[in-house]
This record gives C-alpha cells, structure tokens and sequence, in this order.
C-alpha cells in the first residue's frame, strides 16, 4: 500500500490559496476559503478538507461556484438577516453569516443569520465555534442537494444535511457538536472509497438501493436513526431553503435537470449568553458540567468519556506538529489541478 505524503498545515493552506487565486478568487478569500478546508483536515475531518479541491475546481467550470460573488443582505430586522450569497464559496457566506449573527445578537440578544443561494459549507463546525469563540451559543445547519434516501425510500430523496451546535467552554476550547443527519458524512463515505475500506452495515445503499458494505459500490449514505435523522434533514430544508425562499428538494425530486445541480442553503443562530446571564458563570457551570461527565464510570472497552469536538482538538494539536497526511488517491488528484495551473505541489515532511 502506498504511504500517504504528509503536509505541513502552512504548506498546504498556501498550495490551496495558490489553486483559489488560479481560478479567480480575490486574494484574502482564497486563503480564507484554504483556512477553512485545511482547518478540518488539522482536526482529522479530511472529508470536509482539501479532498474537496478537485470537486469544487468541478463546481467552478459549470458556472455552479462563483469564484468573485457579490453577497447582499435582501432583507434585516431587528434580530435577522438574510443573506443571498450569490453562489460565493460555502466558506466565505458561512463566515460572513457567523459574523452577521453575531453582530444581531449584540443588539438584540439573539441573532439569526440566513444565507441562500451559497456553495458547499465545508465544516460547519467551523462557524457555531467562531461563535462560541466570541462568547456566543450557536446553532447551524445547511440544506443541500438529493444525497440521501428518506427513511423507507431507495431513491435520493433529502440532503446529508449538517447540524452544529457550539458553547463557549469552561476553561477549555468551546464545545461543539458538528454532525451529518446521516449514519456517515458524504466526505466520510469518499474517503473510505479512497481507501478501499468497507463499511459498516446499515451506514449506505448501493446504485439500486440495496444495502452494502462494499465502500466503491457505496452510493447513498442512511439517514442517522431511521426517521430521526430523516426528520432532521427534512426539517433543515424547511428552515434553510423554503424559508429563504430558494428550496432545492422538491424541485429536484420533480423537475430534475438543473434543479437537480449543487445548490444549498444554511442557517446559524447566535445566542448573547450574557444578555441572559453572568457569562463567567455560564463558563463555570459548562466546566462542572463536563467534568462530572467525564467522572461517571465508564462502559467495558471505553478509557475516556469524551465531550463534542475533544478528539479533534487532541487530532489538530498533533496534526500541527506532524502534519497532515494526505490519502494516496487524494495527493493524485491534487496532483492534476496542480498541473492544470501549473502550480508545484507542496513540500511533504
């Protein structure tokens, strides 16, 4: 088996800025939108980093990612506003909504940010912990294209659709919650296809919608918890896309053709704890929260209950040092947008 090439963090965020500006994006947005992609990879979520390169290279020449998109605020209340993105990379609308939330939270307690009409999100967790790093609660989520069959269905039918959730911790990093509405992420699911690993059963079906192990027959990922994770995705379209007034699975479902091509919506809600009460003291009781959980006796063949976002905190301080290692079949493929730009791929350690 191949060994994979590993990557210095700065090295591989200024090759993916380099392919970014190649393809048109302003300078402080190309290395914006490689921050993004490279900060999952530090946390061990390569799904959502650079292996997402080649796809939105894809996205760029069908004219479906605007590499220089001009975001307007279509609407702002008092403690909302809505945000048409113009096709911008999910990064650059994300950030730019987790700011915005922010920013209505300050004034009237509670901040919702709606976006429309944006590109793939990356890591959503990126943005409810910018939140939280700004002493903020935060709640997100994105509707996206047909990836998933409905609870009982064999077709595509709803969106692997990502919800996050983030507080500020109690002398640690924030906590936060970033999971697929699916048994395992898309970005998961390809990564494992790279690999030539299997799955587990119940996580996907196949191109016929029968259930498979085989990870390159893998097609559709299940929804997480049958109806549960069904009745999430469904509910993010809802409320990301029907709201905004751009919905994508209906049309999709009936119309198909370009309604069927990438599009999605998001959402994220920031909370001013202090509006509500002494943050210091919210900070505390996060702390004495997590640290009685993690003092509970354990389960057979666990050493450590750990809290939402702990083990990717351990990965990125490791990764840091290290460096990120990059799949085989994923160095290729950057590999071939790097000789479409004639650019030098980065030095590996």
């Amino acid at each position: 088996m191949a060994l994979s090439p590993t990557v210095a963090a700065v090295e591989l965020a200024a090759f993916a800025a380099s392919i970014f500006r190649a393809v048109g994006m302003a300078d402080a947005d190309a290395r914006h939108v490689a921050h993004v992609l490279v900060w999952s990879n530090l946390r061990g979520n390569d799904g959502h980093g650079v292996q997402r390169i080649p796809r939105y290279m894809e996205l760029v020449d069908e004219g479906t990612l605007n590499p220089r998109p001009t975001m307007t605020q279509r609407l702002e209340t008092a403690a909302a506003v809505l945000i048409d993105a113009d096709r911008a990379p999910g990064p650059l609308s994300m950030t730019f909504a987790a700011d915005e939330a922010v920013r209505k939270a300050g004034e009237a307690g509670i901040g919702l940010a709606l976006v429309r009409r944006t590109t793939h999100t990356a890591a959503i967790g990126f943005y409810t912990r910018r939140v939280a790093e700004a002493g903020m609660a935060a709640i997100a989520a994105t509707a996206s294209i047909l990836n998933m069959p409905y609870h009982g269905a064999r077709v595509p039918s709803v969106s692997t659709s990502p919800l996050s959730m983030a507080v500020p911790g109690g002398g640690r990093a924030p906590i936060v919650l970033d999971m697929a509405t699916s048994v395992v992420s898309l970005g998961r699911l390809a990564q494992l296809r790279r690999t030539g690993k299997n799955l587990m059963p119940g996580w996907a079906l196949d191109a016929a919608g029968n259930e498979t192990t085989d990870a390159a027959k893998a097609e559709l990922p299940l929804p997480l918890g049958g109806p549960k994770g069904a009745g999430l995705a469904l509910m993010a379209e809802c409320m990301a896309s029907i709201l905004t007034g751009n919905p994508i699975l209906a049309p999709a479902l009936t119309e198909g053709g370009e309604a069927a091509l990438h599009r999605q919506n998001s959402f994220i809600i920031a909370i001013d704890i202090a509006r509500f009460g002494d943050i210091a003291t919210f900070r505390d009781s996060v702390g004495r929260l997590v640290d009685v959980l993690k003092s509970l006796p354990r389960q057979m063949g666990f050493d450590e209950i750990l809290m939402p976002g702990e083990r990717g905190d351990r990965i990125a301080a490791a990764r840091a040092h290290d460096g990120i290692p990059i799949p085989p079949a994923t160095w290729t493929e950057l590999s071939r947008v790097a000789d479409r730009f004639h650019l030098a791929m980065p030095a590996t350690l």
